[in-house]
């Protein structure tokens, strides 16, 4: 059964309204707040049929853990987690080409959050991460998704290195980014079966991820700052893909 957490702040209730008013499970309201931000909210969710509780601000206070409510707190049921086997039934599906993105052991749910955001937008597939080491789908991650946690499969596998590996043997290409690769991404063909290999947050990918990577890029850096967060270069590396697809002939 998929965890249940509590989102509060009126843009975070918006998305989640937006994008996945199927599970919410109850909401909170401050009794003492009115303004026509929270009016909008509060009348939303009466059309979707969610329990409203009116309660003052203590409450409010309790329930957020003293966070930046601004009068709501909603219970949400998070998205479900996918494993290998559902990962494997979704490729043998595919009717395009196969565009994923691989995160080794981001740990950070702000990073993982903004991954799945830009993952939705360029149109990947799913997001592939390990048990181990690796940020699960929280209430953090789907505020900063602002709904592309229920709309991007998050597959959870047990290896990563296998899973790496059937990618690879099913024709699939895996382009790691390293700082210290020879290869700039702007001069890499990505417009094939692609899934883009991105390290942990501080520590970039691990030796074993790495040796399993067709090639590895680094994305050209023209300060003195050696290195970008995870969640803007994957980014930078999605969109790249998405560039040559989009507009480059094959």
């Amino acid at each position: 059964m998929a965890d249940q957490q509590a989102l509060f702040g009126i843009h975070a209730v918006e998305s989640v309204i937006a994008h996945s008013p199927q599970n919410i499970l109850q909401a909170w309201v401050s009794s003492e707040r009115r303004d026509q931000a929270l009016d909008k909210l509060v009348s939303a969710l009466t059309q979707q049929g969610v329990n409203l509780q009116w309660v003052d601000k203590k409450r409010l206070d309790r329930l957020s853990h003293s966070g930046n409510h601004q009068g709501i707190v909603i219970e949400v049921k998070l998205p479900s987690e996918r494993d290998e086997q559902a990962l494997k039934r979704a490729f043998q599906d595919l009717s395009e080409q196969a565009f994923y993105l691989v995160l080794d052991q981001v740990t950070d749910p702000h990073n993982l959050g903004a991954c799945l955001r830009t993952a939705e937008a360029a149109g990947v597939q799913g997001v592939i991460v390990p048990k181990d080491n690796a940020c699960r789908l929280n209430a953090t991650v789907c505020k900063v998704a602002s709904g592309a946690a229920e709309r991007v499969p998050v597959y959870r596998v047990t290896n990563l290195t296998r899973t790496i590996k059937s990618l690879k043997d099913a024709g699939v290409w895996l382009v790691g980014a390293a700082g210290e690769a020879e290869q700039s991404l702007y001069d890499s063909d990505l417009r094939g079966p692609t899934a883009i290999v991105m390290g942990a947050e501080g520590k970039g990918l691990r030796r074993l991820t790495r040796e399993q990577c067709d090639f590895l890029v680094n994305i050209p850096m023209q300060g003195q700052i050696e290195s970008l967060n995870v969640s803007v270069a994957s980014a930078l590396m999605l969109y790249e893909a998405v560039r040559q697809r989009n507009f480059l002939s094959n």
